[in-house]
């Protein structure tokens, strides 16, 4: 079963339906929720959602929706290791840093699924988008 991780830009392209990607991610979801892969987060992806939805709805609302997202995806642990990893890292962006050092300490997450794919360039990990990944699974 696939292990992927989700990024923050998916996460978000479902709760603002940001059309087109919201459909990619919307599928992505489903395959999670059936089971049929496993779907990870991170803590960083939760408090940055929670953030920015925030803006636009009330504390209970996101506070549902995040409950209803941790329902079919499960949350990488973040430690020292991969705080200092992502700091001594090659990468551009922190946050994309953090999730990618997640993902490898992991050590069973296959995919990160991010639109951002530039900022993975350094990643060990395959880096693909929700549109790629989604047409990955169907060749195989």
């Amino acid at each position: 079963m696939d292990k992927i991780l989700i990024d923050t830009d998916v996460v978000l392209d479902f709760f603002f339906d940001r059309v087109p990607f919201s459909e990619d991610t919307s599928q992505i979801l489903s395959l999670c929720e059936m089971k049929a892969i496993e779907g990870y987060i991170t803590p960083v992806i939760v408090s940055n959602t929670y953030y920015l939805l925030r803006k636009i709805a009330s504390h209970t609302k996101v506070i549902n929706n995040l409950k209803q997202l941790l329902s079919i995806l499960e949350v990488l642990a973040m430690d020292k290791e991969i705080i200092l990893n992502a700091l001594n890292s090659n990468f551009k962006d922190f946050e994309d840093a953090l999730q990618n050092y997640a993902a490898i300490k992991n050590g069973h997450i296959g995919v990160i699924v991010t639109r951002n794919i530039k900022d993975y360039k350094n990643s060990e990990i395959a880096i693909m988008t929700p549109d790629t990944y989604l047409k990955s699974r169907i060749s195989k």
